[in-house]
């Protein structure tokens, strides 16, 4: 019994612990995840709506009109310490390159942005499966944010 005491006692300190639903992020092959996470945000969405706007402004020349869309998402935070109540996905046609996720402390809103050929998968995802929302920031600055569904069982 004494040679497992050692071993039951390293298995009983406390381990840094992984964010929750770590499983679905991709391997770290940069090392950029090394730290722990500096906060996590965790949102089961439990419903969304879509808004498709239509913008003119009036007072530029030429007159430019842009029609954004954006699925805001609302749900129950998960995570330890989480604060996050809703999500505001933007979608962009044009650009070479996203903005990068935002969570505003103060609004308790994820702000993601990403390009408009993803709206049919998410819009899918939400119709058919539960979804979650998952915002981590490292120390280094590095973010993640990703949209999935939980473990699902293949038919």
């Amino acid at each position: 019994m004494r040679a497992f005491f050692p071993l039951l006692f390293l298995l009983s300190l406390p381990v840094a612990a992984a964010p929750l639903h770590s499983q679905f992020l991709p391997p770290d092959d940069l090392g950029v995840r090394k730290e722990v996470a500096d906060s996590q945000q965790l949102l089961q969405v439990t419903s969304y709506s879509v808004v498709v706007g239509n913008q003119r402004q009036s007072n530029q020349q030429p007159i430019p009109v842009t029609s954004p869309l954006i699925l805001r998402l609302k749900g129950k935070p998960l995570s330890k310490g989480a604060t996050i109540s809703q999500v505001l996905i933007s979608f962009d046609a044009e650009s070479k390159s996203l903005k990068k996720p935002v969570f505003d402390d103060k609004s308790k809103t994820l702000t993601l942005n990403y390009p408009l050929a993803q709206y049919r998968v998410m819009l899918d995802l939400l119709r058919n499966d539960t979804v979650y929302v998952q915002f981590l920031s490292y120390p280094n600055g590095h973010i993640w944010a990703d949209l999935h569904t939980g473990s699902v069982r293949a038919r």
